[in-house]
């Protein structure tokens, strides 16, 4: 097996591997806020989503210095930083005494993240131009795949051996993925010898000066924002729906149907991207994820609004590898890691926004508004395509 491919397969295991550790403690964190002293509801509530957001927003901040770093010492060294970063932090929030010191290892906890992000720059840059689509699309489909089985190993674990010793148990198994990554993965990749310094405002002025690179990246933001965004909100559809009965695993049913569409569509799909172009994918699944988001504002059936999440994650699985294709096709050479960086603060923000604003939607025009502001902003990304993107590919 050229490494290539074992890089790939090897990257996908641990992907998976941190992003079920990761979401292993998604179900039971305002439970564990609880514990902490924590007790009036609206309480809970508020601290559940400071703690959620500042992770995202500390990430946002930093993903373009480690993007830089990247470049400059190798994106294998930043998935080992990560990955040995994330396993220290995981295990002292089982150790935490109350909602400022857990606020403090989130917010710490999404400084130094970045697995993900720096698998996709290593694998992007270590892949034959060829392949990258494909490989890009098995990698999304064991991130998936993790988010989708981390939520039920933790409320299994949790029910069994209690909140804090999951925590240990996400440190330990994010170890696991990095020491695999230490021993196993390789990286091709000559440190510039002459670069010049520059701050990270001329190096985004210089990458935001290649078109379409700016409008890539507001489509990455407008899918985290539009589609995983209101994730978190959709539980409080299915509960009108469903009329309160079992509302929790249905709720958990409509995550998981996206998510289990996305796992097994984005291989494929980002097969297609490179043999037809990933700019035509990337248009064509902006185009069927805007078709399939209106009908769920209209559901009247609980199995409909699941069986409409299951074609938005088909279309799920063409967009961020198709993305991401295209940037890795775009960046200027040696700044592949800071292009990336850049498109993860984007979509960093995105997922950061998107429940918060999202929530408010939601609080003054309803929950069935969320998905015609959804299809609005995709239908944005469309124009975005048709106006910016597919022109300039298509002339170069």
């Amino acid at each position: 097996m050229i490494d290539w491919k074992k890089n790939l397969y090897i990257l996908t295991a641990s992907i998976f591997i941190v992003m079920a550790a990761m979401t292993m403690i998604v179900p039971f964190l305002p439970l564990y806020l609880q514990e902490l002293g924590i007790t009036d509801p609206a309480e809970v509530s508020t601290w559940a989503g400071l703690i959620f957001g500042i992770n995202f927003f500390s990430a946002f901040l930093v993903s373009p210095l480690w993007g830089r770093l990247a470049d400059r010492h190798g994106r294998r060294l930043m998935v080992l930083r990560s990955g040995f970063g994330m396993a220290v932090v995981m295990i002292l929030m089982g150790f935490a005494s109350g909602p400022w010191s857990l606020f403090f290892f989130r917010l710490l906890n999404g400084t130094i993240s970045g697995f993900n992000p720096a698998s996709i720059a290593l694998v992007s840059t270590n892949t034959p131009k060829e392949h990258v689509g494909r490989a890009l699309g098995i990698l999304q489909a064991g991130a998936v795949a993790g988010s989708i089985c981390g939520p039920l190993f933790g409320g299994i674990m949790a029910e069994i051996i209690g909140f804090r010793m999951i925590f240990n148990i996400t440190g330990a198994a994010i170890a696991v993925a990095a020491l695999t990554v230490l021993f196993f993965v390789k990286e091709d990749f000559t440190p510039p010898q002459h670069e010049e310094k520059t701050s990270t405002m001329q190096d985004f002025k210089t990458i935001a000066g290649i078109r379409p690179i700016p409008a890539i990246y507001a489509i990455i933001f407008v899918i985290q924002f539009g589609l995983v965004g209101i994730n978190p909100l959709v539980s409080l559809f299915v509960e009108d729906l469903s009329g309160g009965m079992n509302s929790a695993f249905f709720a958990g049913l409509a995550v998981s149907s996206m998510g289990f569409a996305n796992m097994l569509a984005s291989p494929k799909l980002g097969k297609w991207s490179d043999t037809k172009g990933p700019h035509y994918v990337l248009y064509g699944s902006l185009m069927g994820a805007f078709l399939f988001s209106i009908p769920q504002a209209f559901v009247t059936e609980l199995w409909q609004l699941i069986v409409m999440r299951f074609f938005t994650g088909l279309c799920l699985g063409g967009l961020l590898p198709a993305a991401n294709t295209l940037i890795r096709q775009l960046a200027p050479e040696g700044m592949e890691s800071r292009t990336y960086g850049f498109s993860n603060s984007f979509l960093f923000l995105g997922n950061m926004l998107g429940p918060m604003i999202g929530g408010v939607i939601a609080g003054i025009t309803g929950i069935r508004s969320l998905f015609i502001m959804s299809a609005l902003l995709l239908f944005a990304g469309i124009i975005l395509m048709r106006k910016q993107v597919v022109p300039v590919l298509n002339s170069k």
